[in-house]
């Protein structure tokens, strides 16, 4: 972060069981800091799960992180109905998993067309779709997503779009609502920043990718 002059990082955790919460939680409020805005995980699996919720808000923390792979969820199924539910109402930012993980068989665990329903079933869930809204399902993102007021990061989204494809996307979407994003350690924040640095985007635009849409959702604008 020094390096390359970024100033926050948001850091996502996944609980892959339900039993890492307590551990997850303890680290979380360890590294919390002014640069550092660390997001818990609570798996959809745990029978105490409004109840963590709960805890994540009332201690402060501005989101939570969900993996469908990961945590062997499919985005729209019952039980994730209440989880938005309990987000929504504890003003929750939901980062997600979108598209396919490289790991993994080719399953429609999140595609574009699941985000949808979700996002019209909660109309006040502040869910952030990864990867440029689905990762390597980006035709479908095009078709469902974009345009609408639905929040995308963009790590990982350079990997079969080149940089006039990205652009399109960035530029279709609603200024407010696209997020830098690097999925570091996975990729390098210098390489991403270069990047949209690149893609000579208008200079308004790219400074509320960089920082100003992430700061209103996060409150430290």
């Amino acid at each position: 972060m020094d390096r390359v002059g970024i100033e926050q990082s948001v850091v996502c955790c996944i609980a892959t069981r339900p039993e890492q919460f307590e551990p997850i939680l303890r680290w979380c409020t360890e590294i919390r800091s002014e640069r550092l805005i660390p997001f818990p995980s609570v798996h959809p699996a745990d029978p105490a799960c409004r109840d963590r919720m709960r805890r994540i808000a009332g201690e402060g923390f501005r989101g939570v992180k969900l993996h469908p792979f990961y945590q062997d969820f499919f985005a729209d199924e019952e039980r994730m109905l209440r989880f938005y539910e309990e987000a929504s109402r504890h003003d929750l930012l939901v980062v997600m998993h979108t598209g396919y993980d490289i790991a993994f068989p080719r399953i429609r665990r999140a595609d574009p067309e699941k985000l949808l329903r979700i996002t019209e079933a909660f109309p006040t869930l502040r869910l952030i779709t990864t990867h440029l809204g689905a990762w390597r399902q980006w035709d479908e993102v095009r078709e469902h997503l974009i345009g609408r007021e639905i929040y995308m990061e963009i790590s990982f989204g350079w990997d079969e779009l080149n940089a006039e494809q990205a652009r399109e996307m960035i530029m279709a979407h609603p200024d407010g609502y696209i997020l830098f994003g690097t999925d570091s350690p996975w990729t390098d924040q210098a390489q991403t920043l270069a990047l949209v640095k690149n893609l000579n985007l208008p200079e308004a635009r790219l400074k509320r990718i960089l920082a100003g849409n992430a700061a209103l959702l996060l409150d430290t604008a």
